[in-house]
Order: structure tokens, then C-alpha cells, then sequence
């Protein structure tokens, strides 16, 4: 089979429609959701399917946008105001963001698994002027507040977003390019969050770039089931659905049945995800397949083999056939690309994907940067690689070592405007130049793939000098089944040398502990074993020397994310002893 083609511009489409629905360089995103409706108005826009099926196309939406944005304008809402959103996935969300937006406001999206305080805090931080929340959270929120509140779900208690419709057309003032969109908080993995400003120009740009690495189509059918605030999803899915009028599936519970539902029904041919739902889904199916007998996991591990050197030298991809149904287990025999991003991916992930006739990816990118900054095209991926930069962006290394790793630096449209009401903050990450310093260590190939090794602030440095990435070590833990986390981090093994050594924090997994027996001595036993035999794919620099079992979960970002200071925060003690 011939190599699959890529239109290496795919914004070339805008030009017919400059002057008359935009006038500048990039469109805003209501100028480019109009032309979407213009393009495909009658293909459906959003769909869920919880508690009862909703469709709306794109027509239905533009109209239910604009009556809210009038809404929200008669409400004294004004051009450059902050809206705060929070809520779990649902049309209804995605109706606000846009409206808020087509009021010439700033949206400024919060995660819903986050307390009131913290909730009313950061909207305090933002001066938010109007709030929509799901009724949870919305009349704590309401009386902590006096501003205007609405809630994105049915409740006697409270106006629906719904009924603010049919309001007569009000005078808006619509917002620029270069102005401010959205104020997206960080995850919070390191520390306190912080507000980060992202311009319509930073979002629009970098939805169509990212398109030079992966075409995508208004036939597809993408599926929102991870928190839609987060910049991943918001961009990933979200935005650039609606940029070439492809379908939007909100997922409401990260409930593994009620995903391969759902996906079913929709049909659904772009999922995305981070590497903790791929790696569990993997493990699921292939622990199915080990449990068939030897025989059997042979001849499939065999075929696969096959599968993915043909899909791999030949671009020809048998995989879909031959692993229908095993991929129908988990729903994905009608998907067309997975896209995994969020965070480090394993090699041997990606490759089984791929070799079971998925066109699975990985991307990479910051809040920061809008947030997508490099893909790995299906077309030409290299497993390794967190993927090729977009197109329009610049990569450079700073101060590598002997093995060209050093500091990723990026400059591009999508580099944010900076972090709300804290200049300093955005000196230290933004020189003067325009370049970005994202915190990751990595090194550059000559056709620009970028290979990412580990985060600054997480480097161990080892008695003979050297630097661990955690993250590395992590990765080889990914699919042993009966791990079901692991974090390592640094500890101190000769304070005089300011040397460390690497400690494994490890939860062993419900099925594990129970084949056991709860049996803590035989646990641990177990779980030091598997340490032993990863330990001996490591370098000598690169191996655990400390082990700690611990029986509780960690706590996560909303990306799924380990918040690796919490946990050396709680364990600090035994890290050190």
C-alpha cells in the first residue's frame, strides 16, 4: 500500500472566507465555529447519551449559542468579563463555553472534582462576573458569591442554560484575535496552580497547525470522556472538532462499561485519552489473551509481530482484520486514530496498539502552549518519540549533556499570552525572544521528533553524577498487571555528595492482593520480585534500591497524573529512613 498522503496545509480552506466572516491572520473561535456551521449546519454538532440521548447539529447549536450569549449580555455581562464554567462533560457545557465566548467575554473553565473553596477560590482569582455549574456545587458557590449563577443542569432550584433561551438579540462586541479567550488553571502536579491566559489567536492557531501532523475529517466522531476543561481535551477534542464540523460525544462517568457503551453507539472514531486508560485497556485485553493458553497468546503475540512490521515498513495495515475481534472487546473496532497525550507514554504501548491495527499516536504539549506542540503522524510515527513539531513552531535544546539532552525550549503562535496577574511568573518561563522553557528534558532529532527523558524538577542525580528520569523507570513498570501504581522519586543516600538513589513507591493492584491473600509479607515479596526483574533491564545508575509498598491510591491530577510532591509530602518518612 502506497504511503498514506497529508495535506501539509490544512487551513488553505480559510482563505475563501476572509474578509467576509474573518479579517484577521487566524479566525476567532466564534468566527471559525460560524464557518463550520456554514460548511456542514446540518451534520450533528454534540451528542450524549446520559441520563437520555441528546443530538443537536450544528445549526441547533449556533442558534442555542447566540440566544444564551444575548442572555448572558441582558445580564450585564460585558465584552472582556470572566465566565466561570464548571460542570461535567455535557452539551450543556459546551453551549456556555461558546457563548461565553460569542459575548465577547473570557471563559474561564474550572475542574469540577475540585472542592467549593477551591472552585470559588480560583473564580474569586479571576474575577469572574457570571458562574455556571452543575447543581452540585452551585448553590455553595451562589451564596459564597453575589453574582449572576446558572446551573448546566435541570433543578427546580436553579435557572437551567436551557431556559435562558429565546432572549431578544442584544448589541455585542465581539472579541478579537489577539485578545484573550480563556484562563485555563494548571493541574496543580507541582504546586499552586497558576492562571494561564490563552488568546483566540494561541487556540485557533494551534487547532489547525496541529492538523499538519493528522488530517481529520468532519465525518469523524470524537469522544469527550476525559474532564473537558483540562487544555488536552478542551483543544484536543473540543476545538478541533468544531473546526472541521466532526461530531462531539460527551462521556459523564469514567466508568469503563459505561465508555464501551457509548463509544459503541456512536460510533466513535477518535479517542483520546492519557497513558493510564490505554495501559489498563491493554492490560485488559491482553491478560484475556494469556488466560486463552499458551498456544493461543503465542500465535497472537506472533501475528502481531507480523502485523505491525507490515504496518510499519510496508504502510499497509492488516491489524484491523486480523484483531477485529479483540478490538471490539473494548469498542475501538470503528475507531480510526487513538491519541494519547496527558502524559509519558511506554514504547511497548504505542507498538501494541499499533500492531493490533490501531493508528495510535501520542502528542506533547503544555497549558502553556494551547497545549499542542508536537504529534507523531500515523503516516510516519516512531514509537519513541513524543512526536514531530507542528508545523509554524520552532524547537531548540538548551545546555545538552553528553548524550544531547538538555532543556526543550518551544516558540510558536500558541505560546500563551502569559499567567493571569503574575508577571513574574511568566518572565521566568517567556524570555524575550518568545521562546518557552517547558521544564522537560529531551533532544531533537534532524527531522524534528522530539524524545522526551524526564522532567527538570523530577531528575534524580545519582553518587557517580548521573541523571535519572523517573519517569523512564516508571514506564517500565506499565503493564505488569499486578502493579497498579507506581511513583519513583529521589532519595538521599550521601548528603556530604548531595548524591540520591531511587526510591519506588509501588500500589499493587486489587487483583493481586487478593490472589495473595491480603498476605502483606507475600505481597511484598511478590512486588520485590517484580522490581528485581525490571531492575535488570536498567541501566546500573537507573535501579531501584529502595522499595516501598503502600496500600492506599495516590492522589492524581485531573489528567491522571501521580502529584508526585503529595507524594513525597505523605511518605517523607519512610523515603528517608
Amino acid at each position: 500500500m502506497a504511503k498514506l498522503k497529508h495535506n501539509p496545509i490544512p487551513w488553505d480552506f480559510l482563505a475563501k472566507y476572509k474578509g467576509e466572516f474573518f479579517f484577521e491572520e487566524w479566525p476567532t473561535i466564534p468566527e471559525m465555529f460560524n464557518i463550520t456551521v456554514k460548511r456542514y449546519g446540518e451534520r450533528n454538532c454534540f451528542l450524549c447519551f446520559q441520563p437520555e440521548k441528546v443530538v443537536y447539529t450544528y445549526n441547533e447549536v449556533q442558534k442555542l449559542v447566540n440566544q444564551l450569549a444575548d442572555f448572558m449580555v441582558m445580564n450585564g455581562l460585558k465584552h472582556g468579563d470572566r465566565v466561570g464554567l464548571t460542570g461535567k462533560n455535557s452539551p450543556e457545557w459546551g453551549i456556555t463555553y461558546l457563548a461565553a465566548l460569542f459575548a465577547g467575554a473570557i471563559i474561564v473553565p474550572v475542574d469540577h472534582s475540585f472542592s467549593v473553596q477551591e472552585i470559588d477560590n480560583l473564580f474569586d482569582f479571576a474575577e469572574v462576573k457570571m458562574i455556571f455549574s452543575d447543581v452540585d456545587k452551585l448553590e455553595k458557590l451562589e451564596n459564597k458569591r453575589g453574582v449572576s449563577s446558572f446551573c448546566l443542569e435541570k433543578d427546580d432550584r436553579f435557572t437551567y442554560v436551557m431556559d435562558c433561551m429565546g432572549t431578544e438579540s442584544q448589541p455585542r462586541e465581539l472579541p478579537k484575535s489577539e485578545e484573550m479567550a480563556a484562563i485555563l488553571f494548571t493541574s496543580g502536579t507541582t504546586g499552586t496552580p497558576k492562571g494561564v491566559m490563552l488568546s483566540h489567536r494561541n487556540l485557533v492557531a494551534d487547532c489547525y497547525m496541529a492538523q499538519s501532523r493528522m488530517n481529520i475529517y468532519s465525518t469523524d466522531v470524537f469522544y469527550a470522556i476525559l474532564p473537558i476543561h483540562h487544555a488536552y481535551t478542551m483543544l484536543a477534542v473540543f476545538i478541533e472538532a468544531l473546526s472541521v464540523g466532526a461530531s462531539i460525544v460527551f462521556g459523564k462517568k469514567l466508568v469503563v462499561s459505561a465508555i464501551f457503551k457509548e463509544m459503541k453507539e456512536a460510533h466513535v472514531t477518535m479517542f483520546l485519552a492519557v497513558p493510564m486508560l490505554y495501559n489498563k485497556l491493554l492490560s485488559g485485553l491482553m491478560k484475556g489473551v494469556k488466560e486463552k493458553g499458551p498456544v493461543v497468546n503465542g500465535l497472537i503475540h506472533a501475528l502481531m509481530g507480523i502485523s505491525g512490521f507490515c504496518k510499519k515498513v510496508f504502510h499497509f495495515n492488516p491489524g484491523k482484520k486480523m484483531f477485529g475481534f479483540l478490538l471490539k472487546k473494548v469498542s475501538l473496532d470503528s475507531n480510526r486514530i487513538c491519541i494519547s497525550g496527558g502524559g509519558p507514554l511506554p514504547a511497548s504501548t504505542f507498538k501494541r496498539y499499533n500492531q493490533l491495527g490501531i493508528d495510535f499516536v501520542q502528542g506533547y504539549g503544555l497549558t502553556e502552549t494551547s497545549p499542542i506542540l508536537t504529534l507523531n503522524p500515523i503516516f510516519d510515527y516512531i514509537e519513541t518519540s513524543i512526536g514531530q513539531v507542528i508545523a509554524n513552531t520552532e524547537v531548540k535544546v538548551v545546555d545538552p549533556d553528553s548524550d544531547g539532552n538538555g532543556l526543550l525550549y518551544f516558540r510558536g503562535p500558541s505560546i500563551m499570552m502569559g499567567y493571569y496577574k503574575n508577571p513574574e511568573a511568566t518572565s521566568e518561563v517567556i524570555d524575550k525572544d518568545g521562546w518557552i522553557n517547558t521544564g522537560d528534558i529531551g533532544h531533537v532529532d534532524s527531522r524534528n521528533y522530539v524524545y522526551l527523558t524526564g522532567r527538570a524538577k523530577n531528575i534524580i542525580v545519582t553518587e557517580g553524577g548521573k541523571n535519572v528520569f523517573p519517569e523512564e523507570i516508571e514506564d517500565a513498570f506499565q503493564l505488569y498487571y499486578d502493579i497498579e501504581q507506581i511513583c519513583c522519586v529521589g532519595y538521599t543516600l550521601n548528603a556530604e555528595l548531595k548524591s540520591e538513589a531511587v526510591c519506588a513507591l509501588i500500589l499493587p493492584s486489587q487483583s493481586c492482593m487478593k490472589e495473595l491473600g491480603n498476605d502483606e509479607a507475600a505481597i511484598r515479596s511478590h512486588v520485590e520480585k517484580i522490581v528485581e526483574n525490571v531492575n535488570k533491564t536498567l541501566l546500573p545508575y537507573q535501579r531501584i534500591h529502595k522499595t516501598i509498598v503502600v496500600n492506599e491510591p495516590f492522589e492524581l491530577s485531573s489528567t491522571n497524573k501521580v502529584k508526585r510532591f503529595k507524594v513525597v509530602q505523605k511518605y517523607k518518612d519512610q523515603i528517608n529512613g
